[in-house]
């Protein structure tokens, strides 16, 4: 019975491994921001796209990284850079980033729950933001596009 039972079971964690691996596969990629929104209580503004602004995030099979900056090459009032990495995890559509890097120094160790809906060459990623020793508490909703 035991000699019959083993085959299955290994068949099954070998589905299951193929599972988490094609999910990866799929958001793997660098990604444009199209727009963002950020809800804070009942206020809900858009926080992208910004005019001379640019941002990227990069996926791989197990890291993540962000960066926005201004098309200005950092000339002018409007000289902005912001960036920021570290790993991920993926289940289903549940997509988790611990930050381990990031321009804004309070923000690196944090992790965000985010429920992630790809469909061809889009990305939407929504959830929560929330750092209680910042005071940060919103919800974001950002759409991507694949950048080919």
């Amino acid at each position: 019975m035991r000699k019959l039972i083993l085959p299955f079971v290994a068949a099954a964690l070998s589905a299951a491994s193929c599972t988490k691996t094609s999910e990866k596969a799929g958001i793997q990629g660098t990604w444009q921001l199209l727009s963002a929104k950020t809800i804070t209580g009942k206020d809900t503004l858009a926080t992208f796209p910004v005019a001379g602004q640019e941002m990227i995030k990069v996926i791989n099979a197990s890291h993540f990284a962000f960066f926005r900056h201004d098309t200005s090459r950092g000339k002018g009032s409007s000289a902005v850079y912001d960036s920021g990495a570290g790993t991920y995890s993926l289940n289903g559509s549940t997509y988790q980033e611990k930050l381990n890097y990031c321009s804004a120094r309070d923000w690196e160790g944090h992790s965000f729950s985010f429920q992630v809906r790809l469909s061809a060459d889009s990305l939407v990623q929504t959830g929560t933001e929330k750092i209680d020793s910042l005071g940060i508490d919103r919800q974001i909703i950002e759409v991507y596009q694949r950048v080919k």
